[in-house]
């Protein structure tokens, strides 16, 4: 398999640091109606959820960019039942095959670690969206210290937030863009980064295109060609994959 030397990783979230596999939609609403006391909306808030993921395709799509809509049109902007999806689905979420290993891993090669997850909207404060619980829920931050998102930089430490990034999305490739500049900054080329991710249109070939190595994750699901320099099943994979570079 190819070995690539890099100073610098990225992981995308959805799909890919965050395995969705088992929160499957009858466990989770049922769950929270029932401890609300109301079972007889499961049924409803099920097909409600399924509505929406027609209309924008995914149940990831939703949620990293239309999570308002999850709150206002499925849960009815009931605070109560919000409070517990986050909470449930927290739980219910889990880790990528083999992603702990890995990071460990890649740690103690001195390669830099990075989220960069196509977050547009951040309901609350900074710090307490969904990305950002999950990471500082599952321990990860001592892996990840920052979170690259549409809405900035993160840091997840102290929750400041480096606005340079705002308003640039994984998509559009423009957060690839102000990446690529601030690694420079740090004496990083692109080339010598490698970005992680389960989507081509959002983590693989915008960021191939801009001259960094990619890696693409099909351990959840495959979703296509892309312009990968490898493919991977799972994460174990990249301690034969990644180096340091010197």
């Amino acid at each position: 398999m190819k070995c690539m030397e890099v100073k610098w990783c990225g992981f995308d979230f959805g799909q890919c640091i965050m395995e969705p596999g088992g929160l499957r939609n009858p466990r989770l609403f049922g769950e929270i109606y029932k401890e609300l006391g109301r079972p007889e909306l499961i049924p409803d808030k099920i097909r409600k959820y399924r509505i929406l993921k027609e209309k924008y395709g995914s149940y990831g799509g939703i949620k990293e960019t239309h999570r308002d809509e999850i709150y206002s049109f499925v849960l009815d902007s009931d605070p109560e039942a919000i409070e517990l999806f986050s909470q449930k689905e927290q739980e219910l979420l889990d880790l990528g095959d083999g992603l702990v290993d890995a990071l460990d891993y890649l740690q103690a090669q001195d390669i830099e670690l990075q989220v960069v997850s196509e977050m547009k909207k951040t309901l609350g404060p900074v710090g307490t969206d969904i990305v950002s619980r999950f990471l500082k829920g599952k321990g990860l931050v001592k892996y990840f210290k920052e979170l690259v998102t549409p809405q900035g930089k993160i840091n997840l430490e102290t929750n400041v937030v480096d606005p340079r990034y705002k308003g640039h999305t994984k998509e559009d490739g423009t957060i690839y863009d102000v990446l690529a500049q601030e690694l420079r900054e740090r004496g990083i080329e692109p080339h010598e980064a490698a970005m992680v991710g389960d989507k081509p249109q959002t983590d693989i070939d915008p960021a191939h295109e801009r001259g960094f190595k990619t890696v693409k994750y099909t351990g959840f699901v495959d979703l296509g060609p892309s312009k990968a320099d490898v493919v991977i099943e799972s994460f174990g994979e990249l301690k034969a994959i990644l180096r340091r570079k010197a």
